[in-house]
């Protein structure tokens, strides 16, 4: 099994109530049961205010790097990253588990 982890940090002065940011989170919720891949699908809002901290994370599950090369391609997946990039940053840890 691969672990894939994506930690985002809102772009300065984005609030998450910023309608393209529901949208986003929105589109992530619902890829969880829209691609076959995933195994596992969590996704959330952090619930600390450290300086340190990301503000929205996802952990999921595939069951291999095949099926994680897949899952990154989907055309729901594509669809539903690409809106992060106007008003996100992120970061990504994908570990065999």
């Amino acid at each position: 099994m691969i672990r894939h982890l994506v930690l985002f940090k809102l772009n300065d002065g984005v609030k998450r109530d910023d309608p393209r940011v529901v949208a986003g989170v929105e589109a992530f919720r619902e890829l969880g049961g829209k691609i076959p891949e995933l195994e596992f699908w969590e996704c959330a809002w952090n619930i600390t205010d450290r300086p340190v901290a990301y503000d929205f994370a996802i952990n999921s599950a595939v069951a291999d790097e095949d099926a994680l090369k897949r899952y990154v391609e989907h055309p729901e997946h594509q669809a539903a990253a690409g809106q992060w990039h106007a008003f996100a940053t992120w970061v990504i840890a994908d570990y065999p588990f």
